[in-house]
């Protein structure tokens, strides 16, 4: 199932994932945002279940902002129902 995913309140402004039929996560890619940074998350979270790294990331703060990419993720993956 491919996902896409307006965030709010990052640097990033879209973010896409394919989640398959045993509930892992594959392909993250983030529109905008620190590129390293956020290909690190992609190849991080690779082939995991998505539910577990929506855990993980759930709630991360950047700097003084409400919300990261991460987190960001992590609510893109409960919208998913995961």
């Amino acid at each position: 199932m491919h996902q896409v995913y307006n965030t709010s309140g990052t640097c990033s402004v879209q973010l896409e994932f394919d989640i398959d039929e045993n509930g892992l996560i594959h392909n993250i890619k983030y529109l905008g945002g620190c590129d390293g940074n956020l290909k690190a998350i992609g190849l991080l979270a690779e082939g995991k279940k998505a539910s577990e790294i929506a855990d993980t990331l759930e709630g991360l703060r950047c700097g003084f902002k409400q919300t990261s990419c991460g987190d960001q993720l992590s609510k893109a993956i409960r919208q998913a129902g995961f």
